[in-house]
């Protein structure tokens, strides 16, 4: 991935505006996320063609995604300083830990989930006014898009994702 062919990535404060929207998104739908009581578990939660993640899949993958991604943001930032660019972070789908996080924490209640991805975008609205311009710019080598820039994490796997998740538990619910 070049950065000629990226977008241009988000700024502090237009990644700060979406998290909100997320964030009271989210305090929009939680009444009716928490009364429509126990959603069921998918059978299969995975990544193959036959998985299905239906809401408490999502609501566990997003509360754990959310600090996920703002501690590999911060490895980078932090190595970026010591090591020079290239440190290998992220994961991939498939990633064992990251599944076995999600069937474990997918039983939890449903107001715990809310707020963690809560407390995890309150952590990322925290620390985005605090980035340096040596920290918004730090590179790393991802396994699937190799060398990109730190800001790939804050557009891709936080913000346009979380954008995805909120959407999909909207549907869930019928708006």
């Amino acid at each position: 991935m070049t950065d000629d062919a990226a977008p241009r990535p988000l700024t502090a404060a237009e990644a700060a505006d979406r998290l909100r929207a997320a964030r009271d998104a989210l305090a929009r739908i939680r009444p009716r996320v928490v009364a429509s009581g126990t959603w069921p578990l998918a059978e299969d939660f995975g990544t193959g063609p036959e998985a299905s993640w239906g809401p408490r899949e999502v609501l566990a993958h997003v509360a754990e995604m959310l600090p996920f991604w703002l501690g590999e943001f911060e490895r980078l930032a932090e190595a970026d300083r010591q090591e020079g660019e290239g440190l290998p972070f992220g994961r991939l789908a498939v990633d064992e830990l990251r599944l076995g996080v999600l069937e474990r924490d997918r039983t939890l209640p449903l107001r715990e989930l809310l707020d963690r991805i809560d407390a995890g975008i309150g952590r990322w609205l925290a620390r985005l006014p605090t980035l340096t311009p040596a920290e918004f710019s730090a590179r790393g080598a991802h396994p699937r898009h190799g060398d990109v820039p730190a800001t790939w994490i804050l557009d891709q796997m936080v913000v346009g994702h979380l954008d995805e998740h909120v959407a999909q538990l909207e549907a869930a619910l019928g708006r």
